[in-house]
C-alpha cells in the first residue's frame, strides 16, 4: 500500500513551497518587526490567489481547485516554513471552509468566488477572554430580531479583522449557538488594535447590539454547533502543520549552521553532543509530522478525528517548544541576534504553542479519555 502523497497533492505543495520560498525573505519580514508596517503583504497574497492556492479545498464552480482540506494543510505547513505574512489560516481553514459546507447556495455564491479569487478577505473571531473553548461562546450573545438577530459582546484575538471584508462570529442565542457573518464597518461594531509578540494583526471586537440580517446568518442550534466542532478542529489541525512547518524550518537552519560553524577547527556538528541534540529535533519534527497528517487526512475523509487532533496538539507544542530550545542553544548567541532570521521562527513557534493550549493541559485532557474508555491510542 502506498502511503506517500498522491501526485495532485505533490503539486499543491510544490508550487506553494515554491512561491513563498521564492517571496518570503527575511529582508521583507523585517520590515514588519516592531509594527513598522501590517504584517500582509498583499503583492504575496495577489500571487497565491492567481496560483489558485486560495482555494484547493473549494469547490470548482466557485472557482477553486475542488481539492480537500489535505492539501490546504500542506500549504499551511508550508506558510509555516516560510513564516509567510498571510492571513492564510484564518481565511482559507476557519472561514471560507465552514461558509462552503455551512452555507446557504446564495451566500457560496455571494463570497466564495471572491475568496477565491483574493478580492474579498475573510477571517472569523473564535476566542474570548477566559474562555478557551471555541465552541461554546459566552461573551458574546445573540438575540433573535425582526431582522435576524442582535449581537453583543466582545471577541479578543481576531486576526486581520481591520483588513477583513467578512468576519465569521459565533454567539451563544436561546435555543443553542448562532454563526453569522459580520461585514466590515457595521454600526455598533468596534475594533481595538492588538499587539502580539509575532506582529500579525490582531484585534478585540467589541459588539454593541449589531444587527445582522438573517441573509448573514451562517448556521444555528444543532447545525451551527456542528459548523464550531468542525471550525475548531480545522483550525487546530492547520495550526498544528504551520507549527510542523516552521519547526521543521527552525531545525534544518540549525543543522546547516553546524556543519559550518568551526570550533577547535572543526564543525561543531562533529561533536558528539551536538548530533544527538540535532538528532533529537529531526526525531521531533518526523513524529509531530506523522501525527499532524494523521489528524489532517482523518478530518479531510470526514471521520471523527477528534483524538487525533488533541494528539497534533500535544506534539506541536511539545515539538515547538524543544526545536525552539535546542535550536537556540546549538546556534550560541547567534540564535538570539535579531539580524539572524532563527528569532522570527522561535517566536512563531511559542506563539503557536501558547495557541494551542498548554501541552500538559491537552494531555492530562486525553488521559481522561482513555481512561473513561472515549478514547483508543494504538
Amino acid at each position: 500500500m502506498d502511503f506517500g502523497f498522491s501526485e495532485q497533492q505533490r503539486d499543491v505543495q510544490n508550487l506553494a513551497r515554491e512561491i513563498l520560498g521564492e517571496q518570503v525573505t527575511p529582508e521583507k519580514l523585517a520590515q514588519y518587526d516592531r509594527y513598522q508596517a501590517p504584517r500582509f503583504d498583499r503583492e504575496l497574497w495577489a500571487q497565491i490567489a492567481q496560483a489558485g492556492l486560495l482555494g484547493v479545498a473549494i469547490d470548482e464552480q466557485y472557482g477553486g481547485m475542488g481539492f480537500g482540506f489535505f492539501e490546504a494543510g500542506l500549504i499551511a505547513e508550508e506558510v509555516g516554513r516560510n513564516i509567510a505574512p498571510l492571513p492564510y489560516i484564518s481565511h482559507c481553514i476557519s472561514a471560507a471552509l465552514p461558509i462552503q459546507q455551512f452555507g446557504s447556495d446564495e451566500q457560496k455564491a455571494r463570497l466564495l468566488p471572491g475568496a477565491v479569487s483574493g478580492d474579498v478577505l475573510l477571517t472569523a473571531a473564535l476566542m474570548e477572554a477566559n474562555n478557551e473553548d471555541p465552541t461554546q461562546p459566552l461573551l458574546c450573545r445573540a438575540q433573535a430580531s425582526a431582522e435576524g438577530v442582535q449581537i453583543s459582546g466582545e471577541k479578543l484575538c481576531v486576526p486581520f479583522a481591520e483588513q477583513a471584508d467578512h468576519i465569521l462570529l459565533a454567539a451563544a442565542g436561546e435555543a443553542g449557538p448562532v454563526v453569522v457573518l459580520l461585514q466590515a464597518g457595521m454600526p455598533g461594531l468596534s475594533l481595538e488594535s492588538m499587539e502580539v509578540s509575532t506582529y500579525e494583526p490582531q484585534y478585540r471586537l467589541t459588539l454593541n447590539d449589531v444587527s445582522v440580517s438573517s441573509d448573514n446568518v451562517l448556521a444555528s442550534g444543532d447545525q451551527a454547533a456542528a459548523l464550531l466542532k468542525q471550525l475548531s478542529e480545522t483550525t487546530t489541525a492547520a495550526l498544528c502543520a504551520h507549527q510542523l512547518g516552521a519547526a521543521d524550518k527552525a531545525m534544518r537552519m540549525t543543522a546547516s549552521y553546524t556543519a559550518e560553524r568551526q570550533q577547535f577547527g572543526v564543525p561543531i556538528a562533529t561533536f558528539q553532543a551536538v548530533g544527538h541534540r540535532a538528532a533529537n529535533c529531526f526525531i521531533d519534527v518526523e513524529c509531530l509530522r506523522l501525527n499532524c497528517y494523521q489528524a489532517i487526512s482523518r478530518l479531510d475523509d470526514g471521520v471523527e478525528s477528534s483524538v487525533e487532533v488533541q494528539i497534533a496538539k500535544v506534539w506541536a507544542g511539545d515539538v515547538g517548544h524543544r526545536v525552539s530550545y535546542a535550536a537556540q542553544h546549538l546556534h550560541g548567541g547567534t540564535g538570539i541576534d535579531r539580524d539572524y532570521p532563527l528569532w522570527r521562527y522561535c517566536t512563531w513557534l511559542r506563539h503557536n504553542e501558547m495557541m494551542l493550549g498548554g501541552s500538559a493541559r491537552n494531555l492530562a485532557a486525553l488521559g481522561e479519555k482513555i481512561a473513561a474508555g472515549e478514547a483508543f491510542c494504538a
